[in-house]
């Protein structure tokens, strides 16, 4: 495992090489810490104490994490499906013990990732592994860390197991991604979302936005594609991006309904 390589503090992605700047906190999607650019390594996030969560999120479905929490804070989540592990989105922590008590929970026979906020270790994740990572072509130039693992894929849709299927959902990034578990919730179906659709604090709602700390709105018309892609793939329940982040029931609806509410008060342009 290479834990000397460098990873921006403020959005935990490990890159391949030393550099001065961070392309992705750069970019309007994301910011540059107040201190400014500032860089850690594993072998230093686990001697400042840093270790591995693992907590169940939902039926089949175990959240993976650090304590204390790194960068935004994300969980990843492994899916426990019978065609293989996936999984979705990554952090930044990882460390031998971590990976091992994955191992037990049957290991992991892909990575996907919603965005490039996410990619945390992903290559290491990959490498402990030995497992491809799926990302979509459009989010090509953001790879911080280029891999023989990455898989890039085009499209609207594709298939990585057995009822897993990526959704090229377009809103954040342009090959922002989200993953429906056709099995998930007893066979109604799960949607894990990352911030694609972000889930928010009453858990009854997702929302969308092309940048979440600058607090600048996605586009109606990405919204709507989204919405149409989604629309043959029924799911229960919504996992976003953090501990316990989830719409419990009626996923499907939660989502038709947030993205009303968000395109009615977007394109409200009547006089007052």
């Amino acid at each position: 495992m290479r834990d000397d390589l460098p990873i921006c503090r403020t959005c935990g992605v490990q890159y391949g090489a030393a550099r001065t700047g961070c392309p992705i906190c750069e970019d309007e999607r994301q910011y540059v810490g107040w201190d400014g650019q500032r860089w850690t390594t594993l072998a230093e996030l686990r001697d400042a104490g840093h270790q591995g969560r693992i907590e169940e999120e939902g039926p089949g479905i175990v959240g993976i994490g650090a304590t204390p929490p790194t960068a935004i804070g994300q969980r990843a989540l492994l899916v426990r499906a019978p065609s293989g592990n996936v999984l979705w989105d990554a952090i930044t922590y990882i460390d031998d013990d971590l990976v091992a008590r994955v191992r037990e929970l049957g290991g992991i026979s892909a990575v996907a990732i919603s965005h490039p906020h996410f990619y945390g270790s992903m290559i290491e994740w990959a490498h402990a592994f030995d497992a491809p990572v799926y990302i979509h072509e459009a989010d090509r130039e953001w790879v911080a860390r280029p891999d023989d693992s990455v898989v890039f894929w085009t499209g609207e849709t594709h298939v990585i197991g057995d009822g897993l299927t990526l959704v090229n959902a377009g809103v954040h990034f342009a090959g922002g991604q989200v993953l429906h578990w056709r099995d998930g919730e007893e066979g109604r179906g799960a949607l894990l979302s990352g911030d694609i659709l972000t889930v928010v604090q009453d858990r009854r709602y997702v929302s969308f936005m092309y940048s979440y700390p600058n607090h600048i709105p996605e586009r109606p018309r990405v919204i709507r594609r989204a919405l149409r892609l989604l629309e043959p793939y029924p799911f229960e329940r919504v996992y976003g991006a953090w501990w316990r982040r989830i719409v419990a029931a009626d996923g499907i609806e939660a989502v038709r309904r947030s993205a009303e509410r968000y395109l009615e008060r977007a394109l409200d342009d009547a006089p007052e």
